[in-house]
């Protein structure tokens, strides 16, 4: 990800902010009835730096999602931010998945950058998210990933869009100018999306402290980690995360929607792995850790 990328984190203070006030309110009015559902994932499934540790080292590039769903129980469909899928291949990955998987796919660069800001985006966002509920169970939360170009002034764009949104369709927002992260603006922001019943994308990387607003307008978190090639750093920050998600399930949180990344994508599963242990251990859950593979080498397994 180049979105907050900095090659000196010496004078970056990664100290989480406090939370927004109106996540304690979108919490409290959550129902308390059934337990939190957590995923936790990376943002690929086709990596070949994964051959021989985290999938078989025979693996085919054509089964890549078919280790993937063993190892992860979601992930952030980055894939779906550049072309429609047509519907023979949300059928195959719908069937490839477990029943417990969630795929959470980024709405359509057409849509979000271009269609958007002329007015014309209705009729390819009812297709786009038609071909996306043929997961059905298996969708996660979708996620609008607004571009740099998205200025506070646009805000009636926005509204626009959502509101051709289909009814329940699952969906976070998330921004990026500078200036939309200034108080006025933002709470008119969360506002919007409060009336929405939508969810905030929340975006922890280097570069951008100011992005990294602790603002929940649903019981759905979907945050998106942005780590440093494993640096010391990334794991403090990952344990102040788990404190902070404790607090919140202790609250009323129903979903969390946890995103790991890596310069190149290759060591996110370490952070994966990291993650999901400390929060296991913190909050008492019994969430699946990823597991290494045994591999087959010269007639014996190691």
């Amino acid at each position: 990800m180049e979105f907050g990328k900095v090659t000196d984190l010496q004078a970056i203070d990664f100290t989480l902010p406090p939370d927004h006030p109106l996540t304690a309110h979108s919490l409290q009015r959550a129902s308390h009835s059934t337990s939190a559902q957590i995923y936790v994932g990376c943002p690929v499934w086709a990596n070949k730096h994964w051959l021989g540790t985290w999938y078989p080292a025979t693996a085919k590039d054509a089964s890549f999602l078919s280790h993937y769903v063993k190892q992860f129980n979601s992930i952030e469909l980055n894939s779906t931010h550049y072309h429609l899928p047509d519907i023979a291949t949300m059928q195959r990955w719908k069937v490839t998945a477990p029943r417990h998987f969630r795929f959470c796919p980024k709405i359509l660069q057409e849509i979000s950058h271009y269609q958007l800001f002329d007015g014309t985006a209705a009729p390819l966002l009812a297709e786009f998210c038609a071909h996306l509920q043929l997961l059905e169970e298996k969708l996660g939360c979708a996620f609008l990933q607004l571009p740099s170009y998205f200025t506070p002034d646009k805000l009636p764009l926005l509204e626009n869009l959502l509101h051709v949104l289909p009814p329940t369709f699952p969906l976070a927002v998330e921004i990026r100018h500078p200036a939309c992260f200034q108080p006025e603006f933002f709470k008119r922001y969360l506002d919007l999306l409060q009336h929405y019943q939508l969810s905030t994308v929340i975006t922890d990387v280097a570069g951008r402290r100011d992005a990294l607003q602790l603002a929940l307008t649903s019981s759905t978190a979907l945050i998106r980690f942005v780590g440093n090639s494993l640096h010391p750093s990334d794991f403090q920050r990952l344990d102040a995360w788990v404190e902070r998600i404790a607090v919140w399930l202790e609250q009323g949180l129903q979903q969390l929607y946890f995103f790991l990344h890596q310069p190149d994508n290759t060591l996110a599963p370490e952070l994966v792995v990291y993650f999901i242990e400390r929060l296991n251990q913190r909050c008492q859950l019994q969430l699946a850790i990823p597991q290494k593979q045994a591999q087959v080498q010269q007639g014996k397994l190691f």
